[in-house]
């Protein structure tokens, strides 16, 4: 039974952030700083989870997912609701009525820093409700109750095209040069999320055209699923301005673009500096930085077993293998994005991972690309200094 449970723990984060959304204040900004501690810390102190359960009931793993759905709409009208200067939907008032909490005078005496910290947990939550939940479902391509909800999910990002380029695109090519979510060594994150969102949005429409030709059928209508996610994208936006106007929509975009970003960070993380031959070498685990670290890998539907999710990314979330032999991030999925997010530091702390990759797990013909790889980059100056 804990195994089942263990993977229902975003339901509870999920819940946590939009009750500190609808309280305000500084329930907020704590709500912020909790949510980045809480990860670190725990990720650091329970270690790492190697556990592979045999699930005899896989659908309620599948029917959970589908909840990601009503809990992220949730999450962003607790947004709308905390940055608009109406009490949309009467949600104050009720709320005030069920709990004796006077939210909306919490919601007045907010200022700046609850609206900045509410927009970074929202495009947080956006991130890790919707776009790894929506990661996971788009992979079913068989399901269409799993591709519907998972295209909405993505739909908050603005990244419906994630659904194509993903899965016909990035594990096709993933660590080569062909890929736009693998970032080449020496790299800037910043650079990578710019560079990465043009080109994966370009690889998803040709993707699609390619399939759209092969049916004969025109690439500028609605049979297009990429056109299409663009305006599943421009439909939120609408209701969030019907809701709260302007200022909320804007807002509300901010934090879907912030949602975006933290997707093309875990691309840069997952696979920087790796090097691959498409045409003679299959995907293999050892072409993913893997992490196992428990709370991460509970929370993100083992997102953290990546190698073994590349090598197979037929196979569910809950059967992934850890791969503990695999090339290791440098700690659980929060914590290195936070690394990421200083670039110093992220190269005095990869470098020496991307030297022992090339050493201990590059093939020959890998080694001869690596070394290509460093010549490009700049990184051979910081492998030096290393």
């Amino acid at each position: 039974m804990f195994h089942y449970l263990k993977y229902f723990l975003f339901h509870l984060i999920g819940l946590a952030a939009a009750s500190v959304l609808f309280l305000g204040e500084g329930w907020v900004i704590y709500g912020l700083i909790g949510l980045f501690s809480g990860y670190i810390i725990l990720d650091a102190i329970l270690g790492d989870d190697t556990s592979t359960p045999n699930f005899k009931h896989p659908g309620v793993l599948t029917i959970q997912l589908w909840f990601a759905l009503p809990i992220l709409s949730l999450i962003v009208f607790a947004f709308i609701w905390q940055v608009s200067a109406t009490d949309v939907l009467g949600a104050g008032a009720f709320i005030q009525s069920q709990t004796g909490i006077d939210v909306l005078a919490n919601r007045a005496a907010g200022g700046v820093g609850v609206a900045v910290s509410a927009v970074i947990i929202t495009g947080l939550m956006i991130g890790l409700i919707g776009t790894i939940t929506a990661h996971e479902l788009t992979h079913r391509t068989w399901d269409p109750v799993s591709m519907f909800i998972g295209r909405w999910l993505l739909a908050f990002s603005f990244d419906v095209a994630f659904a194509v380029e993903h899965v016909y695109g990035h594990h096709r090519y993933v660590s080569t040069t062909k890929d736009p979510a693998t970032a080449p060594r020496g790299r800037n994150v910043y650079f990578h999320i710019l560079s990465s969102t043009i080109r994966g949005n370009i690889s998803a429409l040709e993707l699609e055209k390619e399939r759209l030709n092969k049916l004969g059928k025109s690439v500028i209508s609605f049979r297009n699923s990429v056109l299409r996610g663009y305006l599943m994208s421009a439909f939120i936006v609408a209701l969030a301005y019907l809701a709260g106007g302007v200022e909320a929509m804007l807002l509300f975009v901010a934090a879907g673009l912030a949602g975006k970003s933290l997707l093309e960070i875990v691309n840069y993380m997952e696979h920087y500096g790796m090097v691959r031959n498409p045409e003679t070498t299959p995907v293999q685990p050892r072409h993913s930085w893997n992490t196992n670290k428990r709370f991460s890998s509970w929370s993100m539907f083992n997102l953290t077993r990546h190698s073994h999710h590349h090598a197979q990314g037929e196979v569910p979330y809950q059967d992934l293998r850890p791969y503990p032999d695999a090339p290791m991030m440098i700690n659980g999925y929060l914590t290195t994005i936070v690394v990421a997010l200083i670039p110093p530091l992220w190269h005095a702390l990869m470098t020496p991972k991307v030297q022992h990759w090339d050493k201990h797990y590059a093939s020959e013909e890998e080694r001869k690309l690596a070394k290509e790889a460093n010549a490009k980059s700049g990184i051979r100056s910081l492998m030096k200094a290393a």
